[in-house]
């Protein structure tokens, strides 16, 4: 049968996830290997190979391929972008630098500020101004662009970014320069800020815009690369790179556009628990993603993950739809050291895949999480990833030995503490997008997933009282698996500013023209007419307000704008907690989001086990749980033994070869329908 398999890539810091669904049968498999963070398509390779070799999947027979990267994040972050220059409006070159004078930590005086993504000898200036309503007010001057584009290429610049300061009114003088720097330029990557973020804010767009031309020549270099291995390896169909939004785009526009896909690897997972949420009839979640690197939090309300029209991602502000996720540094490779202070700390460093957490024996020192839980027996002592991973215990509880010499406790106690540092870190991230957002955690069930979110949900949802814990079939691969769950996605955006009463002409104009862009989108994509999907949404706001507030707009055309009133201020009181019935509202930005419906195989419902849950139990291990007051021995459960109707009693640890499950005393866990463990405390 030709095209019978759909495969999801993850490529994380730590771990490279495949997953496999065979569209013959609908079972679902799963496969990790270590990432190769110099080069990561060769990890993606080497993961393709090894699962379609593992489970019988020839490449000729894939259908779709889905990927999730963290190349454009690390390189921002890791500083390896290209070398940028900026064109922009005379009296606009130190923007970049002077930003919005917010002090990141008001009382850290010695706080450094990123490094501006152009140098400002790189920052140059040309005549050209359009007032604000779109009108001209100084003509561009052609040769001051010709000049500048001359100065970069001299200079050694590789990108440039274009920005003008009223661009997204009208963008014709950003067309013609950009048409300049093109010929003086012929090898240059070129981001004009109409195209990459057609907003107001002239430091948000202008941030975006260097950020977008910084990571275009090292996305569209990975892109040419993974292009390579996966036409070597016989695959037949293009891959599709997940974006920070929660859909996929075409390898060719993520090279386009290659700050869309800063939130790639994380966004993956959240479709993935959004779908599994919905089939187990749990719309209220905060996704907890824990993997080798970061942690990744969401919060979903009915089914449907929040989302944010801009973020900060090192310093720099974004002004691209994202899916609404808050990160940490707090994964299995985070590393605990001590402070200047002589306080125990967990991460942000991280010890990677290489050389990994001292157990791995590639040479590593420093405790991570990953060997706290391999002193304290919640992680098998000698392997993972099923037994394919060796490790060695006595090179976690040494390192952790060192560590509580210094501080002066036992190894057992210096474990605990890592453990209960990293969780701690974990809470403060989940009160950022639940509690200081107007939700209660306790209203929410917590889904866990990544290589270690399952390990550390139990104390989590006792940290934040969240009732119920969700750990789907296949936890450590759930982003690999939320992309083969993930439709084609984009979004379109254009700032008018316009009083709520006399909307309406401008309301009907402006989506007018945002779907013309959507229907050419469509067209380009080869997107089907019946698997189209249009959602219209409106940034509102009260006159003299800083901050929007995001409204749909109804499918269908409406008489007037008494919806759109009841609804902003709706949402305005859910917000801040009042409605300010006197004062004008505006329309800020006209947004519409373009999804092409792909094919999708619904997760099988299983029937009951057939035997009772202690056949599923493959011996047991001595854990150091403070819970139980020191070492205890804890029964082992093989997670692919688990059926539906199946009754854990905690404390008990379950085991697969993508993550490991610890439920706690007091705590209970039943297996359902899908798979899923849900996790309570016992009643």
């Amino acid at each position: 049968m030709s095209g019978a398999w759909r495969i999801g890539v993850d490529s994380g810091g730590t771990f490279t996830d495949i997953c496999l669904l065979d569209a013959r049968t609908g079972r679902v498999m799963v496969w990790k290997v270590p990432s190769t963070p110099a080069d990561p398509s060769q990890a993606i390779a080497d993961g393709l190979t090894g699962g379609l070799e593992e489970f019988g999947g020839a490449a000729h027979d894939i259908a779709y391929l889905g990927h999730g990267t963290t190349v454009a994040t690390n390189a921002l972050i890791q500083s390896r972008i290209a070398k940028t220059g900026l064109i922009t409006t005379q009296g606009f070159r130190d923007l970049l630098e002077i930003g919005r004078q917010k002090r990141p930590d008001l009382y850290d005086l010695q706080v450094d500020k990123p490094a501006p993504i152009a140098a400002r000898r790189h920052r140059l200036e040309v005549p050209e101004r359009l007032r604000h309503d779109g009108r001209i007010e100084t003509p561009l001057d052609k040769a001051a662009v010709r000049a500048a584009a001359k100065t970069l290429l001299e200079a050694g610049v590789r990108s440039v970014a274009i920005a003008f300061l009223y661009a997204f009114l009208d963008p014709r003088h950003e067309q013609i320069a950009r048409d300049i720097v093109a010929e003086v330029m012929p090898e240059a990557y070129i981001s004009c800020s109409h195209a990459i973020a057609p907003e107001f804010r002239e430091f948000e767009r202008f941030s975006t815009t260097a950020v977008n031309a910084a990571l275009g020549p090292v996305l569209s270099r990975y892109v040419r690369r993974l292009e390579d291995r996966v036409a070597d390896l016989g695959i037949g169909v293009p891959a599709h790179i997940t974006q920070s939004n929660g859909g996929v785009i075409s390898t060719r526009l993520a090279a386009e556009q290659p700050v869309r896909t800063v939130l790639s690897g994380p966004a993956t997972g959240v479709v993935g628990a959004v779908c599994l949420s919905a089939m187990t009839g749990i719309p209220d979640i905060i996704t907890f993603d824990m993997g080798g690197t970061s942690s990744d939090v969401a919060l979903v309300r009915g089914g449907r993950p929040e989302k944010a029209g801009e973020a900060t991602v090192h310093g720099h502000p974004l002004k691209v739809p994202m899916l609404d996720i808050h990160a940490v540094g707090a994964g299995g490779g985070s590393i605990a050291h001590i402070d200047s202070g002589g306080l125990l700390k967990v991460g942000p460093q991280s010890a990677g895949a290489d050389p990994g957490p001292a157990c791995y024996g590639l040479g590593a020192s420093a405790v991570t999480v990953t060997d706290a839980n391999v002193a304290l027996g919640v992680l098998h002592p000698t392997h993972l990833l099923g037994g394919r991973m060796p490790i060695d215990r006595s090179l976690a509880v040494a390192a952790l030995v060192t560590l509580g010499a210094q501080l002066g406790l036992s190894m057992e106690a210096t474990a605990q503490g890592v453990l209960a540092i990293v969780t701690a870190n974990m809470a403060k991230a989940i009160r950022v997008i639940s509690v200081q957002r107007g939700h209660d955690p306790r209203s929410f069930a917590l889904m866990a997933f990544g290589g270690a979110g399952p390990i550390h949900a139990a104390r989590l949802a006792r940290e934040l009282d969240c009732p119920r814990i969700l750990v789907p079939p296949h936890p450590g691969v759930l982003c690999a698996t939320g992309l083969l769950l993930t439709d084609l996605m984009t979004d379109f955006a254009r700032t008018r500013l316009t009083a709520l009463k006399t909307a309406l002409p401008i309301i009907d104009e402006t989506f007018a023209a945002l779907g013309s862009q959507a229907e050419a989108w469509f067209a380009a994509e080869g997107v089907a007419a019946e698997a189209r999907l249009i959602r219209r949404s409106v940034d509102m706001r009260y006159a003299g307000q800083n901050y929007e507030l995001s409204v749909d707009l109804p499918d269908a055309p409406f008489a007037g704008t008494e919806g759109l009133k009841t609804a902003f201020e709706a949402e305005h009181k859910r917000m801040y907690g009042y409605i300010a019935e006197e004062e004008p509202i505006q329309l800020v930005t006209y947004r519409l989001e373009a999804t092409g419906l792909v094919p999708k195989t619904d997760f099988a419902v299983h029937p009951p086990a057939p035997g009772p849950v202690e056949a599923a139990q493959t011996g047991s291990r001595a854990v150091w749980l403070p819970e139980a007051r020191g070492w205890t021995d804890l029964p082992l459960y093989d997670r692919s033994a688990l059926g539906p109707g199946h009754r854990l009693k905690g404390p008990a640890i379950v085991e697969q070869m993508d993550s490991t499950t610890l439920i706690l005393p007091g705590q209970s866990a039943q297996v359902d329908a899908f798979l899923n463990i849900l996790i309570a405390e016992a009643a």
